[in-house]
């Protein structure tokens, strides 16, 4: 009895550190949450809202004219579509040279396997620079070519790397009871490989993603029509140029309201896709990053 009081005293001091430690922490998080909502739902209301002044974070009037102009005009809506398309086919594109990279750096036995692994580290210690990259563009002639930007940023050396960290985590008995049962290695890759490596598709195809859409260096460098500008590009004009001088619709709108819903607009796309692929981001970027 005097033991288990013992016991019970000892864990006391614990659980009380503990119960303090969460509190603490419910509040960070309450406080940490607070401070990134805050200003994003300002944003939206000054997007909707023509009336709204000063830090107001509910519309005392609702106008969707903001959004409807972004649609409507072509020198809004057509870099958004390019945003969209670069960002769709980069990613795809980079998860495919990247998940095919990483599985043959994984054959141990391939001629070359340890020259080609330390000339993709080479790369990201050291790079061709900024005006040698932009000669080779150029003399290949791909100035004003989507294929300037998608591929350069849908490719990366840390991912290949991550990638292959991950594939190294799948057991070996999986490789060799495929092996054994008839399969070529790219059976292998496709029907064993890739299905178990979920989590670090979702991971580093969120990276290229990002990446892709928040793209704005390449477009300035080797996009120089403006039909092909993406929707980062535009957002500058805006901001620079106050706005879309000389249409008579943002004579009505307050161009504050205007340049609010591009940036809800730029947000919006991955505030919706992160939430379904969190998990498998949050395990993809572990395992890969305790494994390398």
């Amino acid at each position: 009895m005097e033991a288990g009081k013992r016991e019970k005293l000892s864990f006391k001091p614990g659980h009380r550190a503990r119960a303090i430690f969460m509190i603490f922490n419910y509040i960070f998080l309450t406080v940490l949450m607070a401070m990134m909502i805050i200003p994003l739902l300002k944003v939206l209301v000054d997007s909707v809202d023509p009336t709204a002044y000063g830090i107001r974070l509910w519309p005392k009037e609702v106008d969707l004219m903001a959004y409807k102009m972004i649609m409507k005009n072509k020198t809004l809506y057509r870099p958004f579509l390019v945003s969209i398309f670069t960002t769709v086919i980069g990613t795809v594109t980079g998860l495919f040279l990247t998940t095919m990279g990483a599985y043959v750096l994984l054959q141990k036995d391939m001629p070359g396997q340890k020259f080609f692994s330390k000339m993709i580290l080479f790369t990201m210690l050291f790079s061709g620079g900024l005006i040698p990259t932009y000669l080779n563009i150029k003399n290949l002639g791909l100035m004003n070519n989507l294929i300037a930007v998608i591929i350069p940023c849908s490719l990366s050396a840390y991912n290949i790397i991550l990638m292959k960290s991950f594939f190294e985590t799948i057991p070996q008995t999986l490789y060799e009871a495929a092996e054994l049962d008839g399969c070529t290695p790219i059976d292998t890759f496709f029907k064993i490989v890739l299905p178990l490596s979920k989590p670090a598709l979702a991971s580093i195809g969120l990276f290229i993603a990002v990446g892709l859409w928040n793209e704005y260096m390449h477009f300035i460098l080797y996009i120089t029509n403006p039909d092909w500008k993406n929707f980062q590009v535009k957002i500058r004009d805006l901001i620079l140029n106050d706005g879309i001088s000389g249409n008579a619709a943002t004579l009505t709108m307050s161009q504050e309201m205007l340049k609010s819903a591009v940036v809800i607009v730029v947000v919006f796309p991955f505030l919706i896709i992160y939430p379904f692929i969190q998990k498998y981001f949050t395990k993809g970027v572990t395992i890969g990053a305790v494994k390398g």
